[in-house]
């Protein structure tokens, strides 16, 4: 699997840059996780293991190939708990208010309409759920996304509260990335 401008996103690659379990420490056994922009389903397949067989994932991508590729893996995996959707995230509402978590993996800038996926992600989620946001740094690197593309921190922010978020916390994830999560308010 590759990224903007061909770097690998293998799983060794992205486990040096951050730690996928500590993102992810807040999914419980029993809970629902959305995966917005899933690719392959290197988040989805760790949150169904998390959440076990009384949860659920669901994943939904625009690549059918991805999403093929993260069904094949689930099954190979033995993974009865990952609904798995080809199709645009501005599109999709898996449910209403039954998400525990709703997730996006260094993509919220590649949506056409940022704010309609997160409109969508406000449905999704429970009153008490969570959407977190793994995402690019704006800084200069040689991979990854062009900087001109990626969202900073602030625009991130913005974007949650005209979506009807109170950001709840900001943390480095790595020398790349960050994480922000959000709380419906």
């Amino acid at each position: 699997m590759s990224c903007h401008g061909g770097f690998s996103l293998d799983q060794a690659t992205r486990r040096s840059w951050y730690n996928p379990e500590a993102i992810l420490a807040d999914l419980k056994e029993g809970m629902t996780f959305v995966d917005v922009g899933s690719s392959e389903g290197f988040f989805s397949l760790l949150a169904a293991k998390k959440v076990g067989p009384n949860g659920r994932v669901y994943a939904v991508d625009v690549d059918a190939h991805a999403i093929e590729r993260l069904q094949s893996k689930a099954d190979a995996e033995g993974f009865s708990n990952i609904v798995a959707a080809i199709g645009r995230a501005e599109d999709t509402v898996f449910c209403h208010g039954c998400a525990d978590m709703v997730f996006f993996s260094m993509d919220l800038h590649d949506f056409e309409d940022p704010a309609q996926v997160l409109s969508n992600a406000y449905k999704m989620l429970k009153p008490s759920g969570r959407l977190v946001d793994l995402d690019w740094k704006k800084i200069p690197m040689e991979f990854g996304p062009p900087e001109r593309i990626r969202f900073s921190e602030e625009k991130v922010e913005e974007l949650l509260k005209a979506a009807g978020f109170q950001v709840e916390s900001k943390k480095e994830a790595g020398p790349y990335h960050y994480v922000i999560t959000g709380v419906p308010v």
